[in-house]
């Protein structure tokens, strides 16, 4: 019988995204290189606990979630999380950034120092620039302050990430164009946190490191893996969790965040049969009533 794997998510690196797997092993991902894998006859996608024990009841979790935590779990793993605004104490200095997805897309966040980019990179960040770096309850408050003020939204549905990344403007200065402006409104405001030190407007732009740049529109996205199911594809891109993979039907992105809790098995063939839903399109505001 096949050696059975267990992912523990896709990490990314200065170098590229890296699949952890139970065990402490790795591999990273290769453009070009074909991804294949499958779920074993009734299998049962398991609970992968939180803050790094088991789940005690060994509980089984949706498909569809991207989070493969039980009820009880996901509430211990949020329970000290800088995300989840459960943890104040946090000696590390933070940065305070501005993140661009596509157009009309941009986020304001916080990450620690320490971490780099990794976070932007881990969001799937088409390009960023820093704001400025202090204490976490400060690099807090700035996101607040900038939120109301700018109106910029602090998360973005990865499904409208997706629907944009075929269709990005070429040329890199456009695509800063949009957090060149909101940066200079953010550091002209007032009410910054003294604590806080603003910082230039330097663009760091991920389109070369996820290989976006001419990659064909995805035809479709995996909602959930199943027993039995297997999936194969060429990697031809790969942004934050998301694996874009060129299958015989076209592309189709694979969220590795549905693979944690499940038992996976070597699948040498091109067989792809696991439940794909199509990507929709991204939703536009409304300008108006009439």
């Amino acid at each position: 019988m096949a050696q059975a794997w267990r992912c523990s998510g896709l990490r990314w690196s200065a170098d590229g995204p890296v699949l952890a797997w139970e065990g402490g092993r790795s591999s990273a991902p290769t453009r070009g290189k074909r991804v294949a894998f499958g779920v074993g006859e009734g299998g049962v996608r398991t609970c992968v606990g939180a803050r790094g024990h088991a789940c005690p009841l060994g509980a089984a979790v949706p498909g569809r979630s991207t989070g493969a935590r039980c009820e009880e779990c996901a509430r211990l793993d949020r329970a000290h999380s800088v995300a989840a605004d459960t943890l104040a104490d946090d000696p590390r200095p933070y940065r305070v950034y501005l993140a661009w997805f596509g157009p009309g897309m941009t986020k304001v966040g916080i990450t620690a120092v320490q971490r780099g980019p990794a976070r932007l990179l881990e969001q799937g960040a088409v390009c960023f620039s820093w704001l400025g770096t202090g204490p976490l309850m400060a690099a807090r408050r700035t996101e607040e302050l900038l939120r109301a003020a700018l109106r910029v939204p602090d998360r973005i549905p990865y499904a409208d990430k997706r629907a944009v990344r075929a269709v990005l403007p070429d040329g890199e200065e456009e695509r800063a164009a949009e957090i060149a402006r909101l940066h200079a409104r953010a550091v002209a405001l007032d009410g910054w946190p003294a604590s806080l030190a603003r910082e230039p407007f330097r663009p760091v732009d991920h389109v070369g490191v996820f290989g976006l740049a001419g990659v064909p529109a995805a035809v479709g996205e995996v909602s959930e893996l199943v027993a039995g199911g297997a999936v194969s594809g060429e990697l031809v891109a790969a942004a934050g969790p998301d694996l874009h993979l060129a299958t015989g039907k076209g592309v189709v992105v694979l969220d590795t965040r549905l693979l944690t809790g499940w038992e996976l098995l070597p699948a040498p063939g091109r067989e792809f049969s696991v439940p794909v839903r199509a990507v929709r399109d991204r939703a536009v505001a409304q300008d108006g009533l009439f």
